[in-house]
């Protein structure tokens, strides 16, 4: 199972990026696929996840601004950031964990309920 996540670079606050991962190595259609984001010097945090349209869960501080997909179809899930605040400067990581008989969107907001992790895309706002 490999995660490749893409998309990231240099924008002004106020701008957009679209993050995109790419899953491989079997189908996700049941996993939950999430985004973490680590700024520097500090610890890895939630940002949204998917399972469903009907399962999406967002941390507040992306709420409004941050869009979650995924187009199972082509095994990849993307991230739409709108609204971009420096404070959004960090590696995003994209995340995967099979949900079949059991979800619940705390559990699914926290770095160890996953197994699969891509390798992260750097996100810089500047002001």
């Amino acid at each position: 199972v490999q995660l490749q996540a893409s998309g990231g670079g240099l924008v002004q606050a106020g701008g957009t990026l679209r993050l995109s991962c790419a899953a491989s190595g079997r189908t996700f259609n049941s996993d939950v696929l999430g985004w973490f984001r680590q700024a520097p010097g500090k610890k890895r945090e939630f940002v949204a996840h998917i399972r469903r349209s009907d399962n999406i869960y967002y941390a507040d501080s992306v709420k409004g601004r941050f869009t979650v997909s995924r187009d199972n179809a082509k095994n990849t899930v993307y991230l739409q950031m709108n609204s971009l605040k420096p404070d959004d400067t960090a590696v995003y990581y994209c995340a995967a964990q099979r949900a079949i008989t059991y979800y619940s969107s705390t559990y699914f907001s926290k770095e160890d309920a996953y197994n699969y992790w891509g390798q992260g895309t750097e996100v810089t706002v500047s002001s």
